[in-house]
């Protein structure tokens, strides 16, 4: 036996218990930021999701596309404009929105899993109104607010062995479509599936108590330790709302809820399947 046949193997029994307790719960993913414009970083991202599918997780991928978005706006001719984190989305956006978020990127990962082996089908919250809203503020425009998940249609298909892939546009009874915060929607999905774990992607190694110093990663966060972090300014900015999304989670039942880098190859499987990890674990 080789090294490297030894290290596989090693490799394995390490993985054995985290499949075991993974094993036929659901997983919901929070995708975005490099690791879905590198195409390398996509390819190996949906490889990791097909293998997690394929040893019995129940895999639901949760995706945004912010920067695809603000690209097709500014091929008509329309600056993104953004208000507290959140993009200002009136008539002629909401249009490209839905065009892009439910159309282009969806169907492009729903296709990628599957030439990768593995099987996806692509959602939006318009499909039997998975994801209900509404005006979160008129300044705001289109921007949802979530009023109610209905899980049918995802736990559907994760009973046939499908990945589902959930565009984050909601819809209204009056025929109103909303842009909802991707991360707004992982965490209320994961909540109402009662997920195991919530994985948010980003484009940083996790929650770090200084900001430009990527070994001062905090790897454990205790929920009511949030406030205080907050107050300190180690959490500050962007990560106010996905901090706050991670715990809203929690509050609604989710085991633990990781903040990982998604610039990293095979991120997830490291997260996941072995005993180090890689992010901040909220619990």
């Amino acid at each position: 036996m080789n090294l490297a046949t030894d290290i596989r193997a090693q490799v394995l029994i390490e993985a054995l218990p985290y499949i075991q307790k993974y094993y036929n719960k659901i997983l919901v993913v929070k995708y975005g930021g490099n690791a879905m414009i590198n195409e390398d970083l996509k390819k190996a991202v949906m490889g990791d999701l097909v293998l997690l599918s394929l040893i019995g997780i129940k895999v639901v991928l949760v995706h945004g596309g912010g920067p695809e978005i603000s690209d097709y706006l500014s091929k008509i001719g329309k600056e993104s404009e953004f208000k507290d984190g959140l993009r200002v989305t009136d008539k002629d956006t909401i249009e490209i929105v839905q065009m892009v978020l439910a159309g282009k990127i969806n169907k492009d990962l729903v296709h990628l899993i599957d030439n990768t082996g593995g099987k996806a089908i692509g959602l939006c919250g318009i499909d039997n109104k998975l994801i209900e809203a509404k005006m979160l503020d008129e300044g705001l425009g289109f921007v949802g607010e979530i009023t109610n998940i209905n899980p049918e249609p995802i736990l559907d298909l994760l009973d046939k062995g499908y990945i589902p892939v959930v565009a984050t546009v909601g819809c209204d009874s009056d025929g109103n479509v909303y842009n909802i915060n991707a991360d707004t929607v992982a965490s209320r999905l994961a909540g109402t599936l009662k997920a195991e774990s919530l994985i948010s992607m980003t484009d940083i190694r996790g929650l770090l108590r200084d900001k430009n110093d990527d070994s001062t990663l905090i790897s454990e966060v205790q929920v009511s330790d949030a406030p205080r972090l907050i107050k300190e300014g180690v959490i500050s900015g962007g990560m106010i709302p996905k901090v706050e999304s991670c715990i809203e989670a929690i509050r609604r039942g989710v085991k633990r809820v990781f903040i990982i880098d998604g610039r990293v190859p095979h991120s997830i499987l490291m997260e996941v399947l072995t005993d180090r990890g890689i992010g901040t674990m909220f619990k």
